[in-house]
């Protein structure tokens, strides 16, 4: 319990300040399109040099944070996720959005990240020293693995069939082979100067999610002003928070996947809301309501995406792993102040850890605070006439795209992609299983190349990849997830057919 007499260092006035503006600062970035919260921690870090590693600490972890949280804004208002965390609340938060509901929307995403996130912290203060052994115990062979498991929940991702869901995310993984191999040096489909560096996720994302969307907007032509105005009912903060706990199988289904998946280094958080709502729908007994605007997709895609935050942590505070992009950020961080993460960490500097991890803690509550505060302002972002929503959106993606490295390049490549996805969309195809696809290929593929390398120079492939209590177990969730799927898919046919023949001889 040590950490409770580090609790009043965060109320020190410029701490309490330093978390205030990261809170609003990160809800601010994280709403931006192409601002994920990897940019966010990288930009605020020049701001540090000259404030105390604690209160440096504090500035970095609220900003990463309520950015995870904040790309929920413009995931449900405008179908641009914030970052690749925020794929999965796109699908049922932009269609409550539409349908006028987008302030009950971003309040349902602001508590269940909240309760999440608080969760994902907990685990950080009470289980790092358990935790971190469990998260080394992943070599190249389970990570293949787990992406492997990440690409067969693809099959029923915001797809009507799993066999269309599947093709989405291969045509991922072969997008993700473009550029050079990371591993062997391999020039692959470059088929422009442009291309030499491969796809960066942040413009396929923007270009996946936006595009088609103005694409539609623009293909709508001009309608009377008064039809394309829709009305934004206002939704009480108690009945928000009373629909967040009466789903408690969403949340908690979201809660525990985030929180694992946040703490595997090198799998990152980006797919964790992907995962937790394909579970989620699975396991919730209105299934075919996901996706048409039901509140269980919103609160398990974001209670993940905040609880992988804490978990996260782990493998860089006690080993100096970083176990995502942005810990390994803030592992830069670290080292600016001359602190060296590791097992001694807390032995050597309690105040600086205990400061950072209790300032994470209060930050969930004030992210929360916020972010309720302006949801019911935000929704009226829906009343904009859409003629004007699709320029808005276009300017963004736009800006987006290119301040990720200020190229060009990346908006021509934002502009292809989005363009082929609108056709692709014509004929069933989805955006959420291409993204994950795009995202999981590299993870799957470095993985399976160095435990390849391992393998030649020990047991043997076969051996390597097919043995072992924690390798067979992913091997069995694969095949049990494919199964499901395809039985599911085939039972929903069964379904509809015998309601078709019920209504023709009526």
């Amino acid at each position: 319990m040590e950490f409770i007499g580090y609790f009043g260092e965060v109320f020190q006035p410029v701490s309490f300040l330093l978390l205030l503006v990261g809170t609003i600062g990160g809800l601010i970035l994280g709403a931006t399109p192409g601002l994920s919260p990897t940019m966010a921690v990288a930009l605020l870090i020049p701001f540090t040099f000259q404030l105390p590693a604690a209160q440096g600490l504090i500035l970095l972890g609220a900003a990463y944070t309520s950015t995870v949280a904040g790309g929920a804004v413009s995931a449900i208002l405008l179908k641009i996720p914030g970052a690749p965390a925020n794929i999965a609340t796109t699908l049922d938060g932009h269609t409550m959005a539409t349908q006028g509901r987008g302030a009950e929307a971003l309040q349902l995403s602001f508590i269940s990240s909240a309760i999440g996130g608080v969760f994902g912290v907990l685990l950080l203060i009470f289980l790092t020293p358990l935790l971190a052994q469990w998260a080394l115990a992943f070599g190249p062979s389970h990570l293949f693995w787990l992406a492997i498991l990440g690409v067969t929940v693809i099959g029923t991702l915001d797809s009507n069939s799993v066999v269309k869901g599947l093709l989405s995310g291969c045509i991922g993984m072969w997008l993700a082979t473009i550029g050079f191999d990371d591993i062997m040096g391999a020039q692959r489909f470059i088929f422009h100067p442009e291309l030499s560096g491969g796809i960066n996720i942040i413009p396929a994302l923007i270009g996946l999610f936006a595009i088609p969307q103005v694409l539609t907007m623009f293909a709508r032509g001009r309608v009377p002003s008064g039809a394309e105005v829709i009305a934004v009912r206002k939704h009480p903060i108690g009945a928000a928070i009373r629909e967040t706990l009466r789903r408690w199988r969403s949340l908690s289904i979201g809660t525990i996947i985030g929180s694992t998946i946040g703490l595997i280094p090198g799998v990152g958080g980006q797919i964790a809301g992907l995962v937790a709502y394909d579970q989620a729908r699975k396991f919730s007994p209105e299934r075919k309501k996901f996706g048409t605007g039901h509140s269980e997709g919103v609160i398990a895609a974001e209670s993940a995406n905040n609880a992988m935050v804490g978990p996260s942590l782990v493998p860089l505070l006690t080993l100096s792993v970083p176990g995502s992009p942005t810990a390994a950020v803030l592992l830069g961080g670290l080292l600016i102040h001359g602190i060296f993460p590791g097992s001694d960490l807390f032995d050597n500097h309690p105040d600086v850890a205990w400061t950072f991890i209790n300032s994470m803690l209060i930050g969930q509550i004030l992210m929360c605070i916020f972010g309720l505060y302006v949801a019911g302002f935000a929704a009226r972002v829906a009343q904009v006439p859409q003629s004007v929503m699709a320029a808005l959106v276009l300017g963004l993606a736009v800006f987006g795209s290119y301040s990720v490295q200020n190229s060009m390049g990346d908006v021509y490549v934002m502009a292809a992609l989005g363009i082929g996805m609108y056709f692709l969309e014509r004929f069933g195809f989805a955006a959420a299983p291409l993204v994950l696809g795009l995202i999981l290929g590299p993870i799957a593929e470095a993985n399976f190349i160095q435990g390849a390398m391992i393998a030649d120079a020990s047991v043997g492939r076969t051996t390597y990849f097919f043995s072992g209590v924690l390798n067979l177990s992913l091997i069995a969730i694969v095949v049990a997830s494919i199964a499901y799927s395809v039985w599911m898919e085939l039972r929903q046919r069964r379904i509809d057919r015998q309601e078709q023949n019920e209504e023709a001889a009526a």
